[in-house]
C-alpha cells in the first residue's frame, strides 16, 4: 500500500466532520509516523503557500520534488493540500500539534522545516511573509536560531552559503576536527538514517539534497585549505 493510500485511510475520519488537525491525533505511533510527517509537510506547506498572497503551480509542484508523487497518487496529495487551505485552524495550531507529536524526535521536526524551505523556494522567490511564517514555525518547533539561519544559508541564495556554517563549525577549527564533524553529519543524515527515523521513502530526494549540501560544504573547506 502506497503512503498516499494510507493517507487516504487516515483522512477518512474527515467524513465525520473532523478537521484536518484532528487527523494528527490518530497518527501518534509507528508505522504511521511517516504518514503523519507527509501530511504535516503538505498541510503546513499549503498554509505557507498562502503567506505570499498566492498559491502558484510551482509551489504545488514542489511537493512532487519532495515526495515523488506518482501520477495515480496526485489526487491524495491534492486532497491534503486543499483541506489544509480550507481548514479554519491556523498554521500555529498545526505546528503545535506536530511539535507535540514529534517532541521526542527533534531531528524529525528539523527535517520537516527543511521540506518547508524547499517548498518556499519552489517559485524562485523567498517572500518576507514566508520568512516570517518559517521563523514562527521554527520557534514553535524549538529549532535554535543558529540552525534556522543555517537552513536559510542552504536554501536562500542571497544568504550566501558559508560552508563552515553549513557544517556547524568555525573556520579556526583544525581540519581534522572539521572532518570528524563532517563524517558525523554524513552518518546521521544519510537517506537511510533519515527514513529510519520517520521520513517516508517518498521523501528520499529531500535527504539526498541535504547530503549533497553537506558534502559540497566539506569539499569547499578542503579546497580552501589546500
Amino acid at each position: 500500500m502506497s503512503i498516499w493510500s494510507r493517507i487516504s485511510d487516515a483522512l477518512s475520519a474527515l467524513a465525520t466532520g473532523e478537521g484536518l488537525s484532528a487527523v494528527f491525533e490518530k497518527l501518534r505511533s509507528p508505522p504511521e509516523r511517516s504518514v503523519a510527517f507527509t501530511i504535516a509537510v503538505i498541510a503546513l506547506g499549503a498554509k505557507m503557500a498562502k503567506a505570499d498572497g498566492q498559491v502558484t503551480r510551482d509551489e504545488v509542484t514542489a511537493f512532487r520534488d519532495v515526495f515523488h508523487i506518482a501520477d495515480q497518487d496526485e489526487a491524495g496529495a491534492a486532497q491534503v493540500f486543499n483541506l489544509a487551505r480550507q481548514d479554519v485552524a491556523g498554521f500555529e495550531d498545526y505546528a503545535t500539534r506536530i511539535r507535540d507529536m514529534f517532541k521526542a524526535q527533534p531531528e524529525t521536526l528539523r527535517d520537516l522545516l527543511e521540506g518547508l524551505f524547499h517548498i518556499a523556494m519552489a517559485d524562485g522567490f523567498y517572500h518576507p511573509n514566508e520568512d516570517a511564517f518559517l521563523e514562527r514555525v521554527a520557534d514553535i518547533f524549538g529549532v535554535p536560531e543558529a540552525e534556522f539561519s543555517r537552513l536559510k544559508m542552504r536554501f536562500i541564495p542571497r544568504e550566501g552559503a558559508d560552508p563552515y556554517a553549513v557544517l556547524g563549525v568555525s573556520p579556526d577549527m583544525p581540519l581534522a576536527e572539521i572532518r570528524s564533524v563532517w563524517r558525523g553529519l554524513v552518518r546521521d543524515n544519510h537517506p537511510d538514517a533519515m527514513i529510519a527515523r520517520g521520513l517516508p521513502e517518498e521523501a528520499r530526494q529531500l535527504a539526498q539534497k541535504r547530503m549533497a549540501d553537506i558534502n559540497r560544504a566539506w569539499d569547499e573547506i578542503t579546497q580552501n585549505a589546500a
